[in-house]
């Protein structure tokens, strides 16, 4: 099996072609090796589906990738509920920081 490069990029597309997510942030907390991810994802395939669900389909979107990878996390949002949290936070939303020392794993070094 050959190994590709994972990005925040490349997985910010894959998501956004697989499934029509209207808004995706992608960061690469660890420190630009690419193994550890974390992403905030909107689409309109979350109507409707529990956060479980909701992590199903990203899983499958992106099998391939997450067998690449190390640590993904992610924040799954339909539109309506990205907007309404972008407004009573004044827009700083973003991808899940938890455990990060500034969006950074702590002990990885590049």
């Amino acid at each position: 099996m050959t190994s590709t490069s994972i990005t925040e990029d490349s997985i910010k597309s894959a998501l956004t072609e697989r499934l029509g997510a209207t808004h995706v942030e992608v960061q690469d907390m660890s420190g630009g090796c690419g193994q550890s991810f974390t992403s905030l994802i909107v689409s309109p395939e979350f109507a409707g589906k529990n956060s479980l669900k909701r992590h199903r389909l990203v899983n499958a979107a992106l099998k391939t990738e997450i067998s690449q990878i190390h640590a993904w996390s992610a924040k799954c949002q339909t539109p309506e509920e990205w907007e309404k949290e972008r407004a009573s936070t004044g827009g700083n939303d973003g991808p899940p920081l938890d455990g990060t020392a500034d969006g950074k794993v702590e002990g990885v070094s590049q």
